[in-house]
């Protein structure tokens, strides 16, 4: 998620095992620093190869077994500063929590977590939160500050348990949606082979509906409050390197490249609509029942041997689309 979620939900729990007003501020800090700093793996980049940062966000630092390690990394850096108040031990305590709830919290999003690495390279991804959710943020943040005002480490707890019921309601939301999309299938006529359902930007009850049938991807949206309410959208063919990209040589550095964006997008994969040498992710859209280029590689024919594909992205969300999305939403 988000790094201020990522601070406040790793400071929530942190802040639960705090004695006193002084431990209260400093179990604060200590798990908010604590739980943004596996996002640290961003800066794992290369000029050279643009698909690098997709191999190593979210993974070694973001797995169970780099916990220990990496408060113990934390802790390190902290002590100095805080050695006057604070024992080793309740450092390494303080960043224990805050890092143990990082990787946890990014496998509820959609986006992909390798919670199990180095034993396995599976992406997990619950998609029952979207990336950024006021409705999960702003209450921690407020149950935290209370604690602190008020030197009662009860609040934080209440912070935290009310961050697990959240995403535990989640479940519900990504269940409904499931039986909504298999319910729009069958009424299609199709069976479904792949079906994927992700949360709306910033809300819970507008979700991404995505089923595979016949070599098509078709995407949906569907609005979830007392009643379920499908909003249409469109369809793509998948991709098929083969028809698609004809003169792509299997053993070249971009046909790699293309295999490796295939694994980050769990094979989501289609030739973009409006240009036909850029390879989209299918599951990610300004607007959730649209295929619209949010982030994809570009092919080119005429690249040197041994060049990488380009990682491109499109962010940019017009007035119109505004209005549409603030539509589906209220």
């Amino acid at each position: 998620m988000d790094v201020i979620s990522q601070a406040i939900f790793g400071s929530s729990l942190s802040q639960s095992f705090a004695n006193d007003k002084v431990q209260q501020f400093r179990a604060f800090v200590i798990g908010a620093l604590a739980g943004m700093a596996p996002d640290l793996d961003v800066l794992i980049r290369s000029s050279d190869d643009p698909l690098l940062f997709l191999e190593f966000h979210r993974q070694f630092t973001h797995s169970f077994i780099f916990i220990p390690f990496g408060a113990l990394v934390c802790t390190f850096l902290f002590y100095p500063f805080i050695k006057k108040k604070l024992r080793f031990l309740q450092v390494y305590l303080f960043s224990f929590l805050g890092i143990a709830t990082h990787g946890l919290l990014d496998a509820c999003t959609s986006y992909g977590t390798q919670l199990f690495w180095p034993f396995s390279n599976e992406r997990v991804s619950w998609s029952i939160v979207s990336i950024v959710d006021p409705f999960f943020t702003i209450p921690i943040i407020i149950f935290i500050w209370i604690a602190i005002h008020r030197n009662n480490r009860s609040y934080a707890r209440v912070a935290f348990i009310y961050a697990i019921v959240f995403l535990s309601l989640g479940l519900l939301q990504k269940q409904r949606a499931e039986n909504a999309v298999n319910i729009l299938a069958q009424q299609r006529g199709h069976k479904t082979e792949r079906v994927l359902v992700k949360p709306g930007f910033g809300n819970r009850h507008v979700w991404k509906l995505i089923y595979e049938y016949n070599g098509r991807y078709y995407v949906d949206a569907v609005k979830l409050l007392w009643d379920k309410k499908i909003i249409s959208g469109t369809s793509i063919k998948k991709l098929n390197l083969k028809r698609d990209f004809e003169w792509l040589d299997a053993n070249s550095v971009q046909a790699k490249d293309v295999e490796r964006f295939r694994w980050f997008s769990n094979d989501f994969l289609a030739v973009d609509m409006n240009k036909k040498n850029i390879i989209t992710d299918v599951r990610y859209s300004l607007l959730p029942n649209e295929i619209r280029l949010m982030w994809g590689v570009e092919l080119s024919k005429g690249s040197l041997e041994g060049a990488h594909v380009k990682f491109i992205t499109d962010v940019k969300l017009s007035s119109e689309d505004k209005n549409k999305f603030m539509d589906m939403l209220f």
